[in-house]
Formats: C-alpha cells, sequence, structure tokens
C-alpha cells in the first residue's frame, strides 16, 4: 500500500531543483539473472540508507536502478533452459523489478534502464562510432582467451585463478587466433593512474595502479643475423653490455625463422608443450626456468656481439615485445636460466662497497644499484638512484646514447592491455560496422542506429557468432557506395554497455544523444558510487 502511495506521488522521482545542493548515488545494478540474493541487498541497502539520510540533510538525491541485461551470464542461462535469452531476460527483470519494488529503497523507477534494450544500445553503438572516428576502435588478428564451453572470447579481466578458466562456466580457457575489435585504452594509461580527484580507499588505489603497471625505461633494437628486427623494452638499458643471450615467447613470429633445421623439431615439441600452460604458470616464482635454443644468433647492438636466441615459456607474448634480452647477472630468472643451460654471466654492475662479483661464485642475480663496469666507455658511470628519487644517472646517459645512435629510445611500458571488446556470441550490442570489397572497413552512420539483435536467430554457441548465419542480418549495403557488403557479426563484450549506464539514468527516455545535456549538467558528476574492489582491476 505504501509503495503505491509513494509511487502515485511521485515521493522519490529526482527532479531538477537548483534551490537545493544535488547528491548523484550510484550502486551496482543487478544482471537479470532470476533472482535477487543476499548480495544484491548488501550492496544497495547502505547506499539506500545514506541516500535517505542525504535527503533528510536538504539534498537533491538521484538514486536510480536498471539492469545489465546483455552478455554470457543470461545467455547461458538461457540456452541451459532451452528459452530465447530475450524471453529469459524480460521475465528476470520483471520478476527483480517487483524484488526490488518490495525492499521500499528510494530508487527513481522513472530513470531505469536497461542494457539489452534497442533505446539503451543505440547509444551503445553510437560511443563505438565515436572511438572507432578517433582511431580508439581498432580491428586486428591477435591471439586472444577463448573459452571453448562459451564459445567466445573473454577478455583477460575474465579468465580467472591459476588455471586460468572461464569467470562464466569455470572452463579452461585456450588460445585462439581471431579477428578481433579493440578500444585503446592502454591510451589513456597515465591518466587512470591520477588518483588527485578521487577519494577511494589507498588499497583500491595500490590495485589499479599495480594493474596498470608502468615501467620506465628503452626500446631497444637487436637484430638477427638475418637482419630482422628484435624489439626488447627494458628497464635497466645500463646493463645492455651484459645481455649474453636472448629469449623469445614460444609464441613469438620469429621463431620459425630463427630456427635452424637442426633445432625445429625440438623447437616445435617445446612450443606445443608452452600452448598447454596457462601464464601464470609460465611465470610462477620458483618455477624451474625451461626452454630451448633455436639455433639463431642475435647482434647485441651496443657491442656487435652474437649472442644466441633461445625460447622458454617465461617470456609471455602478452607483455611487452614478447622477447627479452637477458642479463644474467642483474636478473634472477635470467640467473637461474644461464646456471640451469650453461649460458655465460657478466658482471656489468659493480655494487658499490663491496667486494668485486664473481660470476663463477655468485649464487643470485645482482639486481641491485652500483657503478658501471665492463660497459665500454661508461665504465665508471653510477648507476644509482638520486636522494630525489629520479631515474638513476647510468641509465638517463644510456638512454641518451641509445638515441644518437638510433638503436633505441627512451619508453615507458605498462602491464595494462587495450580492451578486447569482441564477443562470438548472440547476446550482446551488434558492432556497428560493415565491410565491403570496394570501401573496406565502414562505420554505420550515426542515423541509421541502432543496428537491431534480430530476435529469430539460433543462438547455440558454436565458435562462429550466430549472426553469422543470419542471413537478413549479414547482407547489407555499404553506406559509402551503395553495393553489396556484410556486417559485423560479433557482439560487443556487456561491459561495453555497464561501462557508461551511470549516464543513461539521467534520461533513459532521451532521443537526442546518450543523455539529456541539461540533466548532465545538473546531476554530473556521480557523486558516490557503492561497487565491488575488482571494478579497480576490471572495469
Amino acid at each position: 500500500r505504501w509503495a503505491e502511495r509513494w509511487e502515485r506521488d511521485g515521493l522519490y522521482r529526482s527532479r531538477i531543483d537548483l534551490s537545493r545542493p544535488k547528491f548523484y548515488v550510484l550502486t551496482m545494478l543487478p544482471y537479470p539473472s532470476g533472482d535477487l540474493h543476499i548480495g544484491h541487498w548488501y550492496a544497495m541497502a547502505p547506499s539506500d540508507a545514506r541516500a535517505r539520510w542525504l535527503r533528510m540533510r536538504g539534498y537533491n538525491v538521484l538514486f536510480p536502478m536498471g539492469f545489465d541485461s546483455f552478455g554470457l551470464n543470461a545467455e547461458n542461462a538461457a540456452i541451459k533452459r532451452n528459452i530465447h535469452p530475450k524471453t529469459w531476460t524480460e521475465s528476470n527483470i520483471a520478476y527483480m523489478r517487483r524484488q526490488l519494488r518490495t525492499m521500499g529503497a528510494i530508487f527513481d523507477w522513472e530513470r531505469e534502464a536497461v542494457t539489452s534494450h534497442p533505446a539503451y544500445y543505440r547509444w551503445t553503438q553510437w560511443l563505438f562510432l565515436q572511438f572507432f572516428k578517433k582511431g580508439l576502435a581498432y580491428r586486428k588478428n591477435a591471439a586472444v582467451d577463448f573459452c571453448p564451453q562459451c564459445n567466445t572470447t573473454l577478455a583477460r579481466e575474465q579468465v580467472w585463478g591459476e588455471d586460468r578458466h572461464c569467470e562464466r562456466c569455470g572452463t579452461p580457457v585456450i588460445k585462439k587466433e581471431l579477428e578481433q575489435w579493440f578500444f585503446r585504452t592502454t591510451s589513456y594509461a597515465d591518466e587512470l593512474l591520477d588518483h588527485s580527484h578521487i577519494d577511494w580507499p589507498e588499497r583500491v588505489k595500490t590495485m589499479q595502479t599495480n594493474w596498470i603497471g608502468r615501467s620506465e625505461g628503452a626500446h631497444v633494437t637487436f637484430r638477427t643475423e638475418g637482419g630482422d628486427a628484435i624489439e626488447v623494452f627494458t628497464t635497466r638499458p645500463d646493463t645492455l653490455w651484459g645481455a649474453t643471450f636472448m629469449v623469445l615467447a614460444p609464441e613469438h613470429p620469429l621463431v620459425d625463422k630463427v630456427t635452424t633445421p637442426e633445432q625445429r623439431a625440438t623447437v616445435q615439441t617445446y612450443v606445443a608443450a608452452a600452448a598447454r600452460k596457462s601464464e601464470i604458470d609460465r611465470t610462477a616464482e620458483g618455477k624451474d626456468k625451461t626452454g630451448v635454443f633455436t639455433g639463431g644468433y642475435a647482434i647485441n647492438p651496443v657491442n656487435g656481439e652474437r649472442i644466441p636466441i633461445w625460447i622458454a615459456d617465461y617470456v609471455l607474448i602478452s607483455y611487452g615485445s614478447g622477447a627479452i634480452m637477458a642479463v644474467p647477472a642483474h636478473d634472477q630468472r635470467d640467473f637461474e636460466f644461464a646456471r640451469k643451460h650453461n649460458l655465460p654471466i657478466r658482471i656489468v654492475i659493480q655494487p658499490e662497497g663491496m667486494s668485486d662479483l664473481d660470476p663463477d661464485k655468485m649464487t643470485e642475480a645482482w639486481p641491485g644499484e652500483g657503478v658501471m663496469v665492463n660497459s665500454a666507455q661508461f665504465d665508471g658511470t653510477p648507476a644509482t638512484t638520486s636522494s630525489d628519487g629520479a631515474k638513476n644517472e647510468a641509465v638517463h646517459v644510456v638512454t641518451r646514447w641509445l638515441e644518437a645512435q638510433g638503436i633505441g629510445h627512451g619508453a615507458v611500458n605498462y602491464r595494462l592491455r587495450d580492451w578486447l571488446i569482441s564477443r562470438q556470441r548472440y547476446w550482446g550490442a551488434p558492432i556497428p560496422i560493415v565491410y565491403c570489397e570496394a570501401c573496406g572497413i565502414v562505420p554505420v552512420p550515426e542515423s541509421d542506429l541502432p543496428v537491431l539483435l534480430p530476435d529469430d536467430v539460433d543462438f547455440m554457441p558454436t565458435g562462429e557468432s550466430p549472426l553469422r548465419h543470419h542471413e537478413g542480418f549479414l547482407h547489407t549495403t555499404c553506406p559509402q557506395c551503395g553495393g553489396p557488403a556484410t556486417r559485423e557479426t560479433d557482439t560487443m563484450d556487456t561491459f561495453m554497455c555497464s561501462s557508461w549506464y551511470q549516464y543513461r539514468y539521467l534520461s533513459p527516455a532521451y532521443d537526442g544523444g546518450p543523455f539529456d545535456p541539461a540533466e548532465g549538467a545538473y546531476w554530473l558528476p556521480v557523486d558516490q558510487y557503492t561497487g565491488g574492489i575488482e571494478h579497480a582491476t576490471m572495469h
């Protein structure tokens, strides 16, 4: 009875009121998986209590709710029950909406947003087009994580655990080469490291900082004896004279080219074995450092020395360039590898105030600072960090010299990777791109949005997008030349939709853009967000 009265009176309706201070309270929107559980209310109840308290203090409060209704979990549940994802999702939304209303929270239901409705995903597609026009959305062939059970690619953030399993179904993932769409999230890495305008706990700031993984150093170009360039990133260019071998990831594109006929069978066997291991298995501390010699050699650009090229599974193609210069005297992984395979160890950083290091007597690498030795004209250069925390002199001097010689340059590397948004599944927002033999990759005009997701689709997963087999969806005309064309049949990762829902809440019925600018000018930015801590590294 009271809920009906609140609805009739518009008690919790949020309207622009310039006479009062505003407060936008945002909490996670649920997946419509069929039923609310205590975890939903665990997040919502404190948010609701605070929102009420703010209203009582005179604030004009916006506290909206909606449904994150696209994605693998909804599709997999529908497949399991042999129900169309749309039917399953809509029935769940109706049920969960009733549950949420009975809780008596102060949600403004006139602002509800549902991500699988065309009025919503029209603007998800519009956002994709803006990124595409600015060069921030791009397509490339890439080795990606693929779930053989869900039959789709996964972003790195959706692969969990030491056994690298799919977060949705628990199946161990495999690597697969596919043409995929990516967003250049790495272009914003430094901006994401600036927490000066965000009131976050220190633990969350640390999580995000470590996830982005910024490191300064230099890119250096080695060359194979055949002349092919191998670019490596190193945080210690001052140790280049100590590089006594190179290591490529087993998946590196040059492996086949540098491998000699005598080593081919051994290399191929090792590559196949590495493909069956998880990245965590391959890089774990204390793990036995396996590897095989390719038979090929590279030239160290700083001294012209001929050094052997190995492959080893502790080097990952997904990090950096998939190739490293190995300096066993000053890197513990390289040291262990060199000891195991009887490779040379050369001291190039001598610790100050300590007896000279002896490669034959060392039991572990010396990764610390000191003075450059065995490094030609740089002998005696201090390799130490200054009192103000600035980069050590040796790194600075060597980097400038590399640039002058045209064999390297200062660089910043990140652990963060560009966001893979393609999914070979049905239940998601179609990517608004067409392919024309004459014009190539062509964006769908904004006036033609939304590109509607058809209902009459065989949505059982096959490893290809079900939309590839829907003739009415697949075949279209090119917006540029009018000739025959085909549509992109991958759909977008559900995180695309849930990355911007806070804006659609402002005006869910607005037709002139993602949100009404007048509502945005008043309510934005969000003042308080409650959500899972994993959003610091996944969302």
